[in-house]
Order: C-alpha cells, then sequence, then structure tokens
C-alpha cells in the first residue's frame, strides 16, 4: 500500500473547468489560492496561456510558443484564496467557450542571490516543500556552472524553464533522461543532447546548474535576462516523475505511481514525429476510463476526442492503445504524474481522490 504526507491532494493541485463569459469573472472552487495557473481552452485552439504569482497576475507566457513574456491587462487579473480573476481576454475567457486551468500551490516566499560561476545574480521563489513544488524567477549570467537556489530541500526530478525577455525554445529536465539531454515543452522533437542547457550537472537538494544556452540562462542585455523556472520534487503517494517502455498493444503497459492519478503529462522522447506531442491529461475532462480526452501542450489544438487511451488505476495507469505517441512499441515516454494515494499518512483512508 502506498502511504503519503499528502492526504488530501487537492490542497496542493486541482484542476477546475469553466466557461467563459468575455466579461470579468471570479473562477473559485479551486481549494486554495493558486500560485502557477495554466489555462487552455478547450473547445477552440486558443494558445495555452501560464500565469504565476512570482511575476504577478497579468504576467503571460505560453507553453506552445517561443514568445517573450506579455503583459495582459484583461487575462488573469487576480490570485485569490479559492482560485483566481480574469478579464474580458478571449485566450482565457472568450464568451461560451470551454476551459481547462491546472492549479498549482506553492506559497513561502522569499529572495536571494544566485550562486556557482560567473556574476552572482537575483533571484525570488515562492516554494511549498510538502508537495515538492517551487517557482523561481531568477537572472541568467550566460556562464556555464551558474547555480540557480530551488529551495524544495530535496533533488527535483523536473525543472521547466522559459526566458521571458528572449524569443527562445522552453527547456525541460527530466530526470529519466538525466542532465545531458534535454527536452523543449514546445516541440514535439526528440530528446536533444547538449551540455549548455544544464551544464551536464544533475541537481542537488539545494541548487541545479544551468549552462550558456539562452533558454536556461540567457544574457543577452546587462544584468542579465529575465528567467522563470518551474520545479517539481518527488512525493511518495502525490507526485511521480518517470519513465516507461511502449508495447504497441490494447493490452497496455503498466505504469505504477503508488497512487491514482489526477493529472499526467506525457511525451514520447525516442522519436520527433510531427505527432510526438506533449500530451496532457485529467481526471476532470471525462477522466473516466478509459474515454481521456488529451491537450497538447506544445500546440494550439482544440481539445482531443480521442478514447481507449488508458485506465486510472488506483495506483498508476495502464495504456490501452497502440498509438505510437502514447505507446508505440518499444518507444520511450516520460512523465509527469499528480494523483491521490487511497491510504493517508496515518493509515487510514485519505481525505480526497
Amino acid at each position: 500500500m502506498a502511504y503519503t504526507t499528502i492526504n488530501k491532494s487537492t490542497d496542493y493541485f486541482n484542476t477546475k473547468l469553466y466557461t467563459g463569459n468575455s466579461s470579468t469573472q471570479s473562477i473559485t472552487g479551486v481549494g486554495f489560492q493558486p500560485d502557477w495557473v495554466w489555462i487552455k481552452e478547450r473547445s477552440g485552439s486558443e494558445h495555452h496561456s501560464l500565469y504565476d504569482a512570482v511575476r504577478g497576475a497579468t504576467k503571460e507566457i505560453a507553453s506552445n510558443r517561443t514568445n517573450v513574456e506579455s503583459t495582459v491587462a484583461t487575462s488573469l487579473t487576480g490570485f485569490d484564496s479559492d482560485g483566481f480573476t480574469l478579464g474580458s481576454w478571449s485566450r482565457t475567457n472568450n464568451n461560451s467557450d470551454t476551459f481547462a486551468s491546472w492549479n498549482w500551490k506553492a506559497g513561502t516566499t522569499g529572495s536571494g542571490t544566485t550562486t556557482g560561476s560567473g556574476e552572482a545574480r537575483a533571484y525570488s521563489y515562492s516554494v511549498n516543500t510538502t508537495a515538492g513544488f517551487s517557482i523561481i524567477t531568477y537572472k541568467g549570467n550566460g556562464t556555464s556552472g551558474h547555480q540557480i537556489p530551488h529551495h524544495l530541500g530535496v533533488v527535483p526530478k523536473m525543472i521547466i524553464t522559459k526566458n521571458r525577455d528572449v524569443v527562445q525554445n522552453w527547456r525541460v529536465y527530466h530526470a529519466s533522461l538525466g542532465a545531458t539531454k534535454y527536452l523543449d515543452l514546445n516541440e514535439y522533437s526528440a530528446v536533444g543532447t547538449a551540455n549548455s542547457r544544464w551544464n551536464d550537472t544533475e541537481p542537488t537538494s539545494t541548487v541545479f546548474t544551468v549552462g550558456t544556452n539562452s533558454g536556461t540562462n540567457g544574457n543577452t542585455v546587462s544584468g542579465g535576462n529575465n528567467m522563470i523556472a518551474y520545479c517539481f520534487a518527488e512525493k511518495t503517494g502525490y507526485s511521480k516523475f518517470g519513465s516507461y517502455t511502449g508495447n504497441g498493444s490494447t493490452d497496455g503497459t503498466f505504469v505504477y505511481t503508488g497512487f491514482k492519478p489526477k493529472f499526467i503529462l506525457m511525451k514520447r522522447t525516442d522519436t520527433g514525429n510531427s505527432y510526438d506531442n506533449w500530451y496532457l491529461f485529467d481526471n476532470k475532462r471525462d477522466g473516466f476510463n478509459p474515454h481521456n480526452k488529451k491537450i497538447e501542450a506544445n500546440v494550439d489544438s482544440t481539445e482531443s476526442s480521442d478514447t481507449g487511451l488508458f485506465d486510472l488505476l488506483s495506483n498508476g495507469f495502464k495504456l490501452r492503445t497502440t498509438n505510437s505517441n502514447n505507446n508505440g512499441s518499444g518507444g520511450t515516454f516520460i512523465y509527469m504524474a499528480i494523483g491521490q494515494s487511497l491510504v493517508g499518512s496515518n493509515g487510514v483512508t485519505a481525505k480526497a481522490r
């Protein structure tokens, strides 16, 4: 049985669905004040729209684009005690369109100075060590060996970075691939090898290390580019970051997580075909087995109508598709999963599933 220190996962992560009204509206029912909000229109092909409390409300970046950060006064205008407030912007609140939002709680804030090679630079953060999640804004210095404190207290398993000032790909570190490898969140490309992203240096319990690439350590202006990093540590019974090998069968690969997944982000890494996208699933959008509609994190497409993809089980997920992009025979896939253990830390049934 999988025990966990997080008896109620919805205290730290929750999916919230809503319908736009092209005016202002408060989205409630998240269950906490979210510090990272990721929004995608389901019924249309608007871009993804990501916000966090460290950069501040109205500061938008898109997971499927290389664009710089934008300030949109009518986008997400506030982080509230039980959700967030929206303005009239069509990308996040178009009238009658359906939307999904994925919400994470960080919360403890602070600031400091980076370490390692090159000029030390300022950074700010918001962290939740219980749930293993931190948001870090920092200035790049363009020097290999620049160390960024993440404040998780344990080694992160996944790190997602974006240069806010320069047109540049999103960079992704995943522990299953290691620090010599990288993926781009806005691309369908296969895994790449380069020491300029993570400096071939695995993160520690205190810092992650970046190379010279402007996607992780931009320095195109005096004082360095403004960077953002979302860092995730693994927590038993709540989050898992791993890999699996597909078998190409409807009796597909079983992936053990130790909890029932509520959110899954997955990517095939050994091929770079145009359909090898980053696929995002949750248990709110037709999450019943096996009808798991997917959204592609690296493109602006409408939510798919695919069915029969996988079963969400009490201790993991089992693939039910022959699709090469989710379960290709011999293919290598990475994933990020968040969910709810059936048994809490005190050995009794968990409070929320």
